[in-house]
């Protein structure tokens, strides 16, 4: 596995989010209310909607198009009309530098 620096912790607020794209991918990167930082597929399983404009609450991403909902911890899809998870990626801070895990 490769790390891929995207950005500094301190650029994602708690309980929100940032958008990350790498190789033509999307990623959404989250930081929750106690500091720890995960990765998701960028786009809604749903109908291809980018997360980056849809709104954390608690542990959870709503989609801004329809409303539905995933885990960003997990990828569970939790609401509907979201019925397909999002894939989730091992994610890593080193020295304040937010990192994504990347398949060789």
């Amino acid at each position: 596995m490769r790390w891929i620096t995207v950005c500094p912790v301190d650029d994602i607020d708690p309980e929100d989010l940032a958008p990350f794209d790498h190789a033509g991918q999307s990623y959404a990167i989250y930081r929750d209310e106690d500091g720890a930082v995960f990765a998701t597929d960028g786009l809604c399983t749903h109908e291809h909607v980018h997360l980056c404009n849809g709104l954390v609450m608690g542990s959870q991403i709503e989609c801004p198009k329809h409303n539905g909902r995933f885990n960003y911890k997990t990828g569970a899809a939790e609401r509907l009309p979201c019925v397909r998870d999002l894939k989730t990626h091992p994610v890593r801070v080193v020295d304040g530098m937010v990192e994504i895990g990347m398949e060789d």
